[in-house]
């Protein structure tokens, strides 16, 4: 299936950044006409997604944060969160909830945030050359 419309967005991996990159996606969301909750929680997952990047991927160093987002006519929207940070040298591991490589600041649930808020969370990832994170959510849909 061809892609309604796409766009990507790049930006240092500067935590201040984090909130740019919600908000670019929310913004090129907004096409599909969500309702509020549905935007809300995919700007929550997409803020989890870009987070785990900057704090885990990047940890100690500066680098780039890639986001891609792709719209569907059926109401699909794909989000695509890359880094080529260190990677995941365990992703099953790494999703479990309360898992973290972050220290006692942080709680270990970002993936579990994501699959909540999404229809479908595929991570893959490579040590030493980064990780992307993939976050589908259908827009429209009556359940």
């Amino acid at each position: 299936m061809k892609a309604l419309n796409q766009a990507q967005v790049c930006f240092s991996s500067n935590s201040v950044n984090e909130g740019f990159g919600r908000a670019a996606v929310a913004a090129f969301l907004s096409q599909l006409d969500p309702t509020v909750a549905d935007l809300t929680d995919m700007k929550t997952a997409v803020s989890e997604a870009v987070t785990n990047a900057i704090v885990h991927g990047y940890k100690d160093r500066m680098g780039t944060v890639y986001i891609t987002v792709k719209l569907y006519e059926s109401g699909k929207a794909v989000v695509r969160v890359r880094d080529k940070g260190c990677g995941i040298p365990d992703i099953e591991k790494a999703m479990e909830p309360l898992f973290t490589t972050g220290g006692e600041e942080r709680a270990g649930l970002g993936f579990a945030v994501m699959q909540s808020f999404c229809d479908s969370v595929r991570v893959t990832s490579a040590v030493g050359r980064g990780t992307s994170v993939t976050l589908t959510k259908h827009f429209g849909r009556k359940e």
